[in-house]
């Protein structure tokens, strides 16, 4: 009987890290899954079977145990500061234990001179994971996922506000993939490094569409009106204050939403990856919208409902926006001088954009190539 390699996921409670660790353990593989603390998470995927490690993913002395014992892994930062932190301990364990094969979570943006200090870091990472000797790896290349959407279904569902920086509501600029998609392409990738060593892949879903799409979806979905509406950075900004998320992140966030606006994630969109790699045909916005309605309670229409997402409405009017250049600096954020979105690398789009001779996810992204 072939013996089952055991793989380790890394940042198994988020949210292609679990998706991840089900599907391997529906097909039986022994996993063991890094967490941070014991909590929900750990239960669920426990109760799936898997050997659940908690520690820190940033301590090198916690991913050598977590290392031991294991022929696969995943390397996922989780969205947070210092992912060159997180990415070169990885590496480090991976080395140690000649670790057999990896899957990089990576990011569609990624290139060296990106403003995003996130966005660079993921190019750091993968760059070190390509000179490990003894490891094979494929990088799972994500651009702008479903689940992004979903941070305001609040207003969605109660008010029927879609409300987005993503530009004109017209023009199709995404074709956003389930975590349940990415998710199964990493498993794939896990099981068959023969076949899928050296590449790098770009799920999508099934087509482009534009933000009035995904509103008629909604409408749909919730069976009420749903209008999209494109506000600006600082009411997103106020917006992501009231909710309590971090000022790094919001600084990141934007950026990635100015790519947005100017189409980096239609480049090479849609891609036919889900259905190559996995054998089936990506999920399309409305299942994905669907599944989120019928399993979030914010989602539930009420008169409660209702009230809290017009409280959140009034606090977040009342909430002041983050200065990000403040914030920045008083990070200590490393900021290039002459940094370059997407559309303006000539890095990015030798390796991304078909136009420019680039032949979509079929063979390793030259990660080290660099302009002349």
């Amino acid at each position: 009987m072939t013996i089952k390699p055991k793989i380790l996921v890394t940042s198994a409670g988020g949210k292609t890290g679990m998706p991840t660790v089900l599907q391997l353990r529906a097909r039986d593989y022994p996993v063991r899954a890094v967490l941070r603390r014991d909590d929900d998470r750990a239960r669920v995927l426990r109760e799936a079977g898997a050997e659940v490690f908690v520690g820190d993913q940033f301590a090198l002395a916690d991913m050598r145990r977590a290392m031991t014992g294991v022929q696969r892994a995943v390397l996922c930062a989780p969205t947070a500061p210092n992912g060159l932190h997180f990415g070169s301990v990885f590496a480090i364990a991976a080395h140690e234990a000649r670790l057999e094969h990896a899957v990089l979570i990576g990011q569609w943006l990624a290139q060296p001179d990106h403003p995003s200090m996130f966005t660079r870091e993921t190019f750091f990472v993968e760059a070190l994971m390509r000179m490990l000797a003894d490891t094979t790896l494929t990088v799972n290349n994500v651009g702008w996922f479903a689940d992004n959407y979903f941070m305001v279904l609040e207003p969605i569902a109660q008010l029927g506000l879609f409300p987005f920086p993503l530009g004109a509501g017209s023009v199709p600029k995404n074709a956003p993939p389930s975590n349940e998609d990415i998710a199964a392409v990493t498993v794939e990738a896990l099981i068959d490094p023969a076949r899928h060593a050296g590449k790098t892949y770009r799920p999508t879903g099934p087509a482009l569409i534009a933000p009035d799409e995904m509103a008629a979806t909604f409408s749909r979905v919730l069976n009420r009106k749903v209008v999209y509406g494109d506000i600006s950075e600082a009411m997103m900004s106020k917006a992501l204050n009231a909710q309590g998320w971090p000022a790094a992140l919001q600084t990141q966030l934007r950026l990635y939403t100015r790519e947005y606006r100017r189409g980096a994630f239609a480049v090479n969109a849609p891609s036919g990856v889900v259905a190559d790699v996995t054998g089936r045909e990506p999920e399309d916005f409305e299942t994905i919208a669907r599944r989120y309605v019928a399993t979030r309670p914010e989602a539930v229409q009420g008169v409660g409902n209702r009230l809290r997402a017009w409280r959140f409405m009034a606090r977040m009017l009342l909430t002041r926006s983050t200065d990000f250049d403040v914030v920045e600096k008083a990070r200590d954020h490393v900021r290039l001088a002459e940094a370059d979105y997407c559309s303006d690398s000539e890095t990015w789009r030798r390796t991304h954009d078909p136009a420019a001779g680039f032949v979509p996810d079929r063979a390793g992204v030259p990660v080290l190539a660099v302009s002349a």
